[in-house]
């Protein structure tokens, strides 16, 4: 069986607005200083603590833990405001419909996001039911340790080289890597290329029908990267009863 396995913020969705509007409320109410918009998005991936760590740099006072707390506060404000938007990304509907379509392929997710909010993203876009296993920040460590990735793939039963992990970060390519599974990059969310490719990414893409198309290329890999020694095998058995002859 194979697994496509999907980041959510800036791979399935695009939630950039939300997220910074969302950091501006939480460093507002905490009294501190707005990191630059490119410094906010750099950290999309991440669980909360880690990605408010991140920004506080190597500040050993700074208030990481109840920022993300403010943080969860002011995006549930948010998404109950009617100006409210994640939406999907072009084409990234048209993909899950031809992976869900396919009997060999099961869909996941794998995202720094919390359960509720995965859940409130599948709900809005009539997607709840498609994604067989949903990996969060609730249940593993923060991207890039792996082990998302490796109870996603326990969960289906897929091995790691069956295993497309699709994402927009280099915390996405590294987590991927790192559990052994494939790695897509899509340039349409919140990374530079050259950081996704440099992180371990394997295609970079840039619509749906270049990810589709990469998706099959890196499974026909990893199934030629499994094959040889069989065939070689079969070859020499064939030579030797030619011998024989």
């Amino acid at each position: 069986m194979k697994l496509a396995l999907f980041d959510c913020d800036g791979t399935l969705v695009d939630s950039q607005n939300v997220i910074v509007a969302a950091m501006t409320r939480a460093f507002a109410r905490a009294d501190l200083t707005l990191p630059p918009r490119e410094a906010l998005l750099g950290i999309v991936g991440l669980s909360l603590v880690e990605a408010m760590r991140r920004l506080g740099g190597e500040d050993p006072q700074f208030p990481a833990e109840r920022l993300a707390q403010l943080y969860r506060e002011a995006f549930h404000e948010l998404r109950a405001e009617p100006d409210f938007a994640e939406p999907l990304f072009p084409g990234v509907r048209r993909v899950l419909d031809h992976l869900t379509a396919r009997d060999d392929v099961v869909l996941g997710i794998a995202t720094g996001k919390s359960q509720r909010g995965v859940a409130a993203v599948l709900s809005h876009h009539g997607l709840q039911g498609r994604f067989v296993t949903i990996q969060t920040a609730d249940d593993a460590p923060s991207k890039p340790h792996p082990a998302m990735v490796q109870q996603a793939m326990a969960a289906v039963g897929a091995a790691p080289l069956d295993t497309v992990l699709i994402g927009d970060t280099s915390f996405d390519m590294v987590m991927a890597r790192a559990a052994g599974a494939r790695a897509v990059g899509v340039t349409w969310g919140y990374h530079a290329p050259e950081m996704l490719r440099s992180s371990g990414a394997e295609r970079l893409v840039s619509d749906s029908e270049a990810l589709l198309a990469a998706m099959d290329e890196l499974w026909a890999d990893s199934l030629r990267l499994v094959s040889p020694p069989a065939a070689t095998e079969d070859r020499t058995e064939r030579a030797e009863t030619a011998d024989e002859r």
